[in-house]
């Protein structure tokens, strides 16, 4: 009689087990899935960020109008706390100087802010080919900066340079190595072959090489530029992470593209 009523006691606390992972999966499936989600690369992890042009527009932001750049995603966030739902998620891009502004070429809204640098010098952004990150109307490329300069007659709407390019038409940049000693927490950007941009960073400090590979062996890409190390930072409000740590110059917001309304019929 014990024995049976042990059976039935143990049987019944499996059913409630398995009935409350079963509410947690289906809890967990319910919920919305935001354009960020973890993952990983050989020993790497990993953070991948989705913007689609069907749903999202990209500026770029370096501060408020007539002011003083942010220099931190806290600051953009603060300054966006009317209507944050707006913001799909934010990341630092493009390399600048000790006052957070651009070194290279930046356009925002249309008007731009410096000119195309085409210049040799130390530096990872000096580590020619550099690239710079642009759009117009949706559509969102990646190009070397010499590549920029001969065929982009157009000013785009956005546009940040950074350096080094990690991928160049489907190959490593000539002076990467695939998985080198130097290691940061890097980010970067690609645009896979459905127009979407692709922005990573790094869970951990990762080589030039291997966010290279990762952009080129798992992601298809087949031009990705790297948009800056040790700083890089990250702004996901649906998934509760906001960076903070070093100043930061130009930022690339993702933002949602508002709904239509609905058209309703007539009575």
């Amino acid at each position: 009689m014990r024995r049976a009523l042990a059976l039935l006691a143990a049987l019944a606390i499996c059913s409630c087990a398995g009935s409350e992972a079963k509410q947690a999966e289906e809890q967990a499936a319910a919920e919305p899935k935001g354009p960020c989600q973890k993952t990983a690369f050989e020993d790497a992890p990993l953070t991948l960020c989705i913007a689609d042009p069907a749903a999202d527009r990209i500026v770029t932001v370096l501060g408020p109008e007539h002011g003083a750049p942010y220099r931190s995603l806290g600051a953009y966030a603060a300054a966006r706390r009317d209507d944050p739902e707006a913001v799909a998620f934010a990341v630092n891009g493009g390399m600048f100087d000790d006052d957070g502004e651009p070194i290279g070429y930046y356009v925002e809204d249309g008007n731009r802010r410096k000119g195309l640098s085409r210049t040799k010098g130390p530096g990872n952004f000096h580590m020619l080919p550099n690239g710079v990150f642009f759009g117009t109307d949706g559509k969102w490329e990646v190009r070397t900066s010499q590549d920029f300069f001969d065929n982009v007659d157009k000013r785009p709407e956005f546009g940040t340079q950074s350096g080094p390019m990690l991928v160049i038409d489907g190959e490593l940049h000539p002076r990467i190595s695939p998985d080198g000693e130097s290691l940061r927490i890097r980010n970067a950007v690609g645009v896979d072959s459905a127009g979407r941009a692709l922005f990573v960073i790094s869970g951990a400090p990762i080589s030039f090489g291997k966010l290279a590979r990762y952009y080129r062996d798992v992601l298809g890409v087949r031009n990705a530029l790297f948009l800056d190390g040790t700083v890089s930072g990250l702004w996901d409000p649906l998934g509760g992470r906001l960076d903070e740590g070093f100043p930061l110059g130009p930022l690339i917001v993702v933002e949602k593209r508002a709904k239509a309304p609905e058209k309703k019929d007539a009575p």
